[in-house]
C-alpha cells in the first residue's frame, strides 16, 4: 500500500475570490471543472456546492464551498467542507482501512458520493484535523 499527497481543500463562502488569489496572486494554473468528474447530488445527499481547482502542475488545490450539513445529510461523522482537509491517493485503500481499523481510528466511508472516480474516506488526526485518503476506482457511470 503506498500513499501518496495529491491535494490540500479549502473552504470559503467566495470560492471564485479564494480561486482568483489562488491563481492571480499565487499564479497556480486553474483546473477546468471537466477535469473533475463529479457525483450528481441528489434527494438531499451528495454534495452540489460550488468547487474551482487549481495547481502547481503537481499538487492540486480544491476549493469548496463550506457547507456545514454535509456529513449530517450523508449519514456520515466527519465533514470535509467545514474547515477543510488534505488528501492522499492510495492504491490499495481496502488495506489502508485495515491500518486505521488495527489502530482504532474511526472514519467516514463516503465511497464515490462526491467524485465519481475516487473512493473516498475521511478520518481525523488526534488534533482534529479532517484527513482524506481516496483511491481511483473506474467510472461509475
Amino acid at each position: 500500500m503506498k500513499l501518496e499527497f495529491h491535494h490540500i481543500n479549502f473552504v470559503s463562502r467566495d470560492v471564485d475570490g479564494l480561486h482568483a488569489f489562488y491563481t492571480n496572486i499565487l499564479g497556480l494554473d486553474d483546473v477546468p471543472q471537466e477535469e473533475f468528474p463529479r457525483t450528481e447530488a441528489k434527494d438531499g445527499k451528495g454534495f452540489d456546492g460550488k468547487i474551482r481547482f487549481a495547481t502547481d502542475g503537481d499538487m492540486q488545490m480544491h476549493l469548496a464551498e463550506r457547507r456545514l450539513d454535509v456529513a449530517f445529510v450523508n449519514g456520515q461523522v466527519i465533514n470535509p467542507v467545514d474547515r477543510g482537509h488534505i488528501a492522499f491517493r492510495t492504491d490499495d485503500l481496502a488495506a489502508f482501512l485495515g491500518v486505521l481499523e488495527e489502530n482504532g481510528v474511526p472514519y467516514s466511508d463516503y465511497g464515490t458520493t462526491f467524485a465519481k472516480e475516487w473512493h473516498q474516506v475521511f478520518f481525523q488526526d488526534p488534533e482534529g484535523n479532517v484527513i482524506e485518503v481516496h483511491q481511483q476506482v473506474e467510472n461509475a457511470g
